[in-house]
């Protein structure tokens, strides 16, 4: 004869099945699990308690408070997991319920900001949900701008590391591409500049990323050439350690005609390629004197 099992044992077999499935969907929209900090807000669920059964932010002294509960709740610090162990064990020490059921579902992250500022397309902060990398967070500000230096600079801990992009971008080092928590701040800077100015085709600011290898010659590359009407002479505004600007003269002609060595420039100089106003003069009186013949061979000039 086959047993038959009482039908408060199916009782609490299916309350026991409904308990579990509750709090599972409660669960499934838990974000990453990560340590709670302040202004994270958290949803509390404890079954089968509605007026327990609410969101919560963490508030300043790193703490939750829920109803009927004497003392906040440490919640700053700890993973979600946690924190249902710790509500679990205020709700049976102040008698409120006897085997409460709890699940804690991260709703947003507010205490894991990062900046990234600078040299990128779109300066932002944002919050880090799972593992977020340097790169990550680049990705996220939209990638470099062309100003960008040669350098990310990586702010955490009160401390400043200094990742070379040429490591982190071109060669995906993964041992530069750090792994970011929350709180740090990622700045890149512009690269550093020479400036030219006067007779060339394009002049501007050109950024520099290899301070080493900038010459007069380059600067006037990077300008697409000379104008017709350049002086011979060019000039290099510096300022030295006192921040006094000096005026260098460079005889450009003769390093036009490789006569002369190329010469040497820094980032911050200004190169000025001035105007051969007595060049300028001669042609223009020039180009006057053949407009004038051709307009009389043709016949075009008519005397009054």
């Amino acid at each position: 004869m086959r047993a038959l099992i009482p039908f408060s044992i199916f009782a609490m077999l299916a309350a026991g099945q409904v308990r579990t499935n509750l709090m599972e969907e409660a669960g499934k929209a838990n974000l990453p699990s990560q340590r709670l900090g302040v202004d994270d807000l958290v949803a509390v669920s404890v079954y089968d308690a509605p007026e327990l059964t609410r969101t919560v932010r963490v508030e300043t002294d790193g703490t939750i408070h829920l109803p009927l509960l004497k003392n906040g709740i440490v919640a700053s610090g700890i993973y979600p997991r946690q924190l249902e162990s710790s509500i679990v064990q205020a709700l049976t020490d102040e008698q409120i319920l006897v085997d409460p059921l709890v699940k804690v579902t991260v709703v947003e992250y507010y205490s894991r900001s990062i900046a990234v500022m600078g040299a990128v397309k779109k300066p932002l902060t944002f919050q880090a949900v799972g593992v977020v990398t340097v790169l990550d967070a680049l990705a996220h500000a939209e990638g470099l701008t062309t100003d960008a230096g040669t350098e990310v600079l990586l702010t955490r801990n009160d401390k400043i590391e200094r990742i070379p992009v040429k490591r982190l971008i071109h060669d995906a080092d993964p041992e530069v591409n750090y792994v970011l928590h929350g709180g740090e701040e990622i700045r890149v800077p512009e690269a550093s500049k020479i400036f030219v100015v006067g007779n060339v085709k394009k002049p501007g600011a050109f950024p520099i990323r290899d301070g080493n290898d900038e010459s007069v010659l380059k600067m006037i590359a990077l300008s697409e050439g000379l104008l017709p009407y350049a002086a011979k002479t060019a000039y290099v505004y510096r300022r030295d350690e006192s921040g006094a600007k000096t005026e260098i003269p460079i005889d450009l002609d003769k390093i036009m005609q490789r006569k002369a060595p190329d010469v040497a420039l820094r980032v911050d100089d200004l190169l000025y390629i001035p105007d051969n106003k007595a060049r300028r003069a001669t042609m223009t009186t020039l180009d006057r004197l053949a407009m004038f013949g051709a307009s009389t061979g043709s016949g075009l000039l008519i005397w009054h």
